[in-house]
């Protein structure tokens, strides 16, 4: 925590609270004898996606809605960063990439 205070000009008891915040959020972990390290991403459960996707579909669909956006619209715009952000692999998109 020392180090960290240091090269970002912080308070020590400021590091300490932003380690133990990682740490409590599962983004990093403490690996005896070898210090402090970014933890692997682990799988989401049913719960939390469903959670994020009620709670942000339902913020995008307001906001859609308000601007008076069609579904269609949103639709499209959805797909289209889908096919952005994944991964060439992602079996969602089998012949998609295709038709672009």
């Amino acid at each position: 925590m020392r180090v960290l205070s240091t090269a970002l000009k912080i308070n020590p008891k400021t590091a300490h609270k932003v380690i133990t915040q990682l740490l409590n959020e599962g983004l990093l972990e403490v690996m005896p004898g070898t210090g402090t390290v970014v933890a692997q991403p682990r799988e989401s459960t049913a719960a939390e996606r469903s959670s994020l996707l009620d709670r942000e579909l339902e913020q995008l669909v307001v906001e859609a809605k308000r601007l008076g956006l069609k579904f269609e619209d949103v639709n499209a715009a959805l797909a289209g960063h889908w096919r952005r952000l994944a991964p060439s692999n992602d079996p969602a998109l089998k012949g998609e990439r295709k038709r672009k």
